[in-house]
């Protein structure tokens, strides 16, 4: 029964849930720089002094890399970590009369981290001190600008592979 399915709304759907000023929610798809700017930016420009950041699934390893960065790059952070799984239901309808309603349940994993400047409960199980202000720098004015002709590099290879090429010996005549 290889029958055409279509993704249907979920019963049981969630109210989509408010996001605070200082929460910020990791995609795997999203950009580590951007994130790492607006948590940063959060912390000196908006005076913050806490952030969240949450993640799931695949975003999750993305989501330690960016906290380990912002750690690095602002001064006496304190940080708890919460990690836990929901199970995500998913209902397809088929798109011909007579076929059964398809659910799909599946385990994901989830990351919340607190970074704080004010101290958090040391008793927490993902509880960590602030780094050592030996380990705490702001990016030097050169590699702010590396980072970002990279990420231009990048961005111009990702934009020829969506044209349909690498722009590596794609210049060849086609036989015809």
């Amino acid at each position: 029964q290889n029958a055409k399915l279509q993704k249907s709304t979920k019963k049981n759907k969630k109210k989509k849930e408010e996001i605070n000023e200082n929460e910020i929610r990791i995609t795997a798809g999203g950009r580590i720089r951007s994130y790492i700017t607006y948590a940063t930016k959060l912390f000196n420009e908006k005076d913050q002094d806490t952030v969240v950041l949450k993640s799931m699934g695949r975003a999750i390893n993305k989501t330690v890399s960016i906290v380990e960065i912002i750690k690095r790059r602002v001064a006496g952070l304190h940080q708890t970590t919460e990690i836990s799984s929901s199970v995500i239901i998913d209902t397809w309808e088929p798109l011909e009369e007579g076929l059964n309603k398809l659910e799909t349940h599946r385990t994901v994993s989830s990351i919340t981290v607190v970074l704080s400047k004010k101290k958090l409960d040391e008793k927490h199980i993902g509880y960590q001190e602030p780094l050592p202000e030996s380990e705490v720098s702001e990016p030097k004015e050169r590699e702010r600008k590396e980072v970002n002709s990279d990420d231009a590099e990048q961005d111009e290879e990702k934009t020829e592979e969506k044209k349909g090429g690498n722009n590596k010996g794609d210049n060849k005549k086609k036989k015809k």
